[in-house]
């Protein structure tokens, strides 16, 4: 049986804001172009996998959003 992948995390830089927060893995991202995402309150909850330019576009409109 194989053993799940563990993956190393990083928060966004808006965690310690208190607001909804992500937490993705760059390693990961690197090495396969499939970036992982998910809720840093949830880190046992689903994740979300992602390309590597779908991402980049997901940062963007965070960057652009008036949050």
């Amino acid at each position: 049986m194989n053993e799940p992948e563990t993956l190393n995390w990083v928060k966004s830089s808006h965690s310690n804001n208190g607001g909804t927060c992500v937490e993705w893995a760059p390693a990961k991202a690197m090495s396969t172009g499939v970036v992982p995402v998910r809720d840093s309150k949830r880190p046992n909850g689903p994740v979300l996998m992602v390309s590597a330019s779908a991402f980049a576009g997901l940062v963007t409109l965070a960057r652009s959003a008036n949050l």
